[in-house]
């Protein structure tokens, strides 16, 4: 029977959680907010609406959504040509692909963004499917991202493994019913992790292909 081996990409393949707080702390900045970067990095992983919705609340002005969801996209966007993977991300998902595992991705990521995101890993040749933001309605923690990855694979959740660096991610493939494996390189740390769902937890891509065969993934 096939296998699916699901990856969030931001903060799990490629080391963008960092500067995904400082784009977003100045879009937030340039709109007269004062949100802390502590607070930033917590809600990264969020799709943007949400992201901006859990950071500022629902009595928010929700008509500067859109104007401060554009901002982030252009400073990080100035990124694009430089975004760093995570050491051995393309290995790893390589090796699963050798393996007969289906490698699919499954990222708020949209568009130029997840082009870029893709350059970075450098593994399309071991990448079955993308599950992008365009492709669901409801992002993570809502298990519509990682359902939707399991679709494209046409694998089962009792036959495939998730792997983030979120506590998002986490909730979403546990609501999938699927094995969750979480990854330190985002900078969240291992009892949050744990509590929302993982069931092993490794520092990064290179630990998890180190461990692979006593791994969920093995």
């Amino acid at each position: 029977m096939e296998r699916a081996a699901v990856f969030d990409v931001d903060g799990t393949l490629v080391d963008t959680n960092h500067l995904h707080v400082t784009t977003w702390w100045e879009a937030f900045r340039q709109a007269g907010h004062r949100v802390p970067m502590h607070a930033v990095h917590r809600a990264v992983g969020l799709g943007s609406t949400d992201l901006v919705a859990h950071l500022l609340g629902d009595d928010r002005d929700k008509d500067q959504d859109a104007q401060l969801s554009a901002a982030h996209k252009a400073l990080y966007g100035q990124y694009f040509d430089r975004l760093p993977a995570l050491q051995d991300a393309g290995r790893l998902l390589r090796r699963l692909d050798q393996r007969g595992w289906r490698v699919v991705l499954a990222t708020s990521a949209s568009g130029a963004e997840l082009d870029a995101l893709r350059r970075a890993i450098d593994a399309d040749d071991a990448i079955a499917a993308t599950a992008s933001a365009d492709d669901v309605e409801e992002g993570k923690p809502a298990p519509e991202p990682v359902q939707h990855a399991l679709d494209l694979a046409d694998v089962p959740a009792e036959r495939a493994v998730f792997v983030g660096d979120t506590v998002w991610d986490m909730r979403a493939g546990s609501r999938a019913g699927v094995r969750c494996v979480g990854v330190l390189c985002g900078g969240i740390p291992r009892a949050d992790l744990e509590e929302a769902g993982a069931a092993a937890i490794y520092a990064d891509p290179a630990d998890l292909l180190a461990s692979l065969a006593e791994s969920p993934l093995g």
